[in-house]
């Protein structure tokens, strides 16, 4: 029991001791509680906190995103726009026209800078066709239209100014001013052809009309010229049985051959005939006549065909322009320059060459004619014809009195060999207009060369059969100087044949040479059998052709030709006939004396 009493006391002690701690410590306690709920305030209030942020973060991101596909559709748009913006770019470029064009074009006088600005001007022409659909383009039409017009009206007046000079003074250089000015505006005139062709149509006409009377007028002095010295060397038809050579005898003259080529002897100038004492051969005439036909004629249709050509609008590259293509001093001859192939009158219408290129030239200063078709060339030789027709009817009268009176055949051979060179050197010029009159002149010759050779041999052959000759000359007796004589004219007209002919084999050459060979045999062999001794027969026909094979062994240059070799052969081998007759009989006769 005490026990118990103890541990009770003991307890109640302990509890007392204990609840003096605690309320030792209340205010402790009381302070910690405090602290604790202001915590939980303050971990209340940041939750509130954070949970507001994260709302307010939910909505800037939101805005974000909203800004992200803003600028996606942004960038887009501008990457739109830089696409269209080149063609836009383009479209408002063509479109417009620049305030320089225009004032170019109204406000100054056609010149050099005319030349660019008329082929932008014609590049936008042709935008506003192609993009009338365009609103703009429509309302810039009637603007470019004006333009248009004031350009075509003024280009008229520049090209009807130009031909001025050439209307009121043939001494003006014609092929100056076509290398000079004309071709350096083509690209004004083929404006004209493709904006305006009435005007174009216009401007060709008064071109023809004007150069039509240049050359009809100096062609015309110029004949008339070579007339007056034609008239003071006639060249009279002489038969091959003719003459006794008393006079020296025929002889071959390289001078005169030299007129058969392109490459020889000067032309005659107009001014000479104003010498009275001034004389040319007939060849030398018609030479002068042909070359500067040639090169004026081939010359004009290479102008019209690189002037009058029509083609269509290519903007040329920037290239550099090759100037001694159609440089003056370059293509161009004075009439007084003694060189080669340098026709000319006194109006100076002669040009060397025509117009050529080496193909790196822009394509308004090349023209080849050798590369249109049929259809391209029609209208240029058109033109080309109505310019020269007078020109060409000039030059076909004076053939026809060239032939009247018939001249000697190898003068008239010379004449036939010039015309081949003078059409072989056109074909290369490329101007089929002027190939196919000389052709005709050439059919006009051979004809004409025919009828002579015939009159010779039918005059040997007469004589040689002991008849009367026809055409020529009353009839003859032979003698041994006119035998010798005929032998020598045959001689002369072979080895000039010969020179005069390129081809080994040529018919109506060699062919009518062998119808007088064979009557020369005759005529020799007829000549001879009137003498009675055999042996001075014989001796009598082998000086004759000793004289033949002498005249055909002068000059290397002839005894190397196929035909001449033959010729040789065939004489050498009658006088070795004859020589062999003679010691033959000479044997027999000493035989018979023995």
């Amino acid at each position: 029991m005490n026990g118990i009493t103890t541990r009770g006391t003991k307890s109640a002690s302990e509890v007392g001791q204990q609840s003096l701690f605690y309320h030792g410590q209340a205010k402790d306690f009381v302070g910690l509680h405090e602290q604790v709920e202001t915590s939980v305030n303050l971990l209340d209030s940041l939750e509130s906190f954070l949970s507001t942020f994260q709302k307010d973060l939910s909505s800037v991101s939101g805005q974000i995103s909203e800004l992200q596909e803003r600028s996606k559709d942004i960038d887009n748009r501008l990457k739109s726009r830089r696409r269209i913006e080149k063609p836009l770019s383009s479209l408002l470029s063509d479109l417009a026209i620049p305030p320089s064009l225009a004032i170019t074009i109204l406000d100054t006088d056609v010149g050099e800078p005319w030349i660019a600005t008329i082929t932008d001007f014609e590049r936008r022409l042709d935008l506003l066709k192609v993009r009338s659909r365009v609103k703009a383009a429509r309302d810039l039409g009637d603007v470019a239209e004006g333009l248009r017009i004031v350009a075509a009206t003024k280009l008229r007046t520049f090209f009807l100014a130009l031909l001025q000079p050439i209307r009121t003074s043939v001494t003006t250089n014609m092929q100056v001013m076509q290398t000079s000015v004309f071709v350096k505006y083509r690209a004004l005139y083929a404006f004209l052809q493709r904006q305006a062709s009435n005007v174009a149509g216009e401007v060709q006409r008064a071109y023809i009309g004007t150069a039509r009377t240049y050359y009809e007028t100096g062609f015309r002095r110029y004949v008339r010229s070579l007339g007056w010295i034609k008239a003071r060397t006639p060249e009279k038809p002489e038969s091959i049985i003719s003459g006794n050579g008393d006079n020296g005898g025929p002889y071959l003259d390289q001078d005169r051959l030299a007129y058969a080529k392109i490459d020889g002897p000067g032309v005659i100038l107009a001014y000479m005939a104003d010498d009275k004492t001034h004389e040319e051969p007939i060849e030398a005439v018609l030479r002068s006549l042909f070359l500067v036909l040639m090169d004026n004629a081939t010359a004009e249709y290479a102008f019209i065909a690189t002037f009058f050509r029509s083609e269509s609008f290519a903007p040329p590259p920037a290239v550099e322009t090759n100037s001694a293509l159609f440089s003056p001093t370059a293509t161009l001859l004075s009439p007084d320059f003694d060189g080669r192939s340098n026709a000319g009158s006194e109006i100076g219408m002669h040009v060397s060459r025509p117009f050529s290129g080496n193909g790196n030239g822009p394509r308004d200063l090349i023209a080849q004619p050798s590369h249109m078709d049929k259809a391209e060339r029609a209208p240029l030789d058109a033109i080309w014809k109505q310019i020269l027709d007078p020109v060409l009817e000039y030059c076909k009268t004076f053939v026809t009195t060239v032939l009247e009176p018939m001249p000697p055949a190898v003068p008239l051979l010379t004449m036939i060999r010039l015309t081949e060179a003078v059409i072989t050197e056109v074909q290369k010029r490329d101007c089929p207009p002027l190939e196919n009159f000389l052709f005709a002149m050439r059919l006009q010759l051979w004809p004409a060369f025919q009828k002579i050779m015939s009159e010779h041999c039918n005059s040997l052959k007469k004589l040689a059969e002991g008849g009367t000759a026809s055409y020529f000359n009353r009839a003859v007796s032979t003698t041994d100087a006119s035998v010798a004589n005929i032998c020598n004219k045959y001689v002369v007209m072979f080895n000039s044949f010969v020179i005069l002919t390129d081809q080994d084999e040529e018919t109506m050459i060699f062919s009518n040479l062998l119808r007088l060979r064979q009557e020369l045999t005759k005529l020799i062999a007829r000549h001879t059998e009137n003498i009675n001794d055999d042996v001075a027969k014989a001796t009598k026909q082998s000086a004759m052709y000793e004289v033949l094979l002498q005249g055909l062994n002068k000059g290397t240059h002839l005894s190397t030709h196929p035909k001449s070799q033959k010729e040789i052969a065939y004489w050498a081998e009658k006088e070795e006939e004859a020589r062999r007759r003679i010691v033959s009989i000479a044997q027999s006769r000493r035989i018979g004396k023995r």
